[in-house]
């Protein structure tokens, strides 16, 4: 069949080689920028791997933390934060659990903290306790009110 005898055969033929050396521009520019091990497990990039497992390790787990404070540990099993790992809301701890003589960990400040989580937002589930902290407290620190590790208590109080 010849192409001749189609009125816009020139078009085609510009078309699909504007579209072959687009291809080959996406293909040189995608192997330039996509690293060589993307893919390798999955969609993921396999030297991420090492990478981050080079990292120093910064956080020391609940368990850790539970070793040494059995006391907190006991009020937060009975409390709602039962299930909320300590380093939710105290950060990184991992120095502190290496040296807990001389690296004590900065106390977060409840007015801020505790409306990250507890802050009234209609895409969380209407079980879970939420408020509108300025309306809420007036200004005073949730542990004003409420025990941190078992907010249903009042501070100084014991489960008895």
């Amino acid at each position: 069949m010849n192409l001749t005898k189609f009125k816009d055969a020139e078009h085609i033929v510009r078309l699909a080689v504007a579209c072959a050396v687009v291809l080959v521009l996406f293909l040189l520019v995608r192997a330039h920028f996509i690293p060589k091990s993307f893919g390798q497990y999955g969609h993921y990039r396999g030297d991420a791997l090492a990478e981050l497992s080079s990292k120093p390790v910064v956080f020391a787990g609940h368990q850790t933390c539970e070793q040494c404070h059995s006391e907190v540990l006991d009020v937060k099993k009975a409390g709602k934060h039962a299930g909320v790992n300590c380093e939710a809301c105290h950060g990184p701890l991992a120095k502190h659990a290496d040296d807990p003589g001389s690296v004590v960990p900065q106390l977060p400040d409840t007015k801020v903290l505790c409306v990250r989580c507890h802050e009234e937002n209609i895409a969380k589930p209407k079980a879970f306790p939420q408020v509108v902290g300025a309306q809420h407290s007036g200004g005073e620190a949730c542990k004003t009110c409420h025990q941190p590790h078992s907010p249903m208590l009042i501070p100084g109080e014991k489960k008895s």
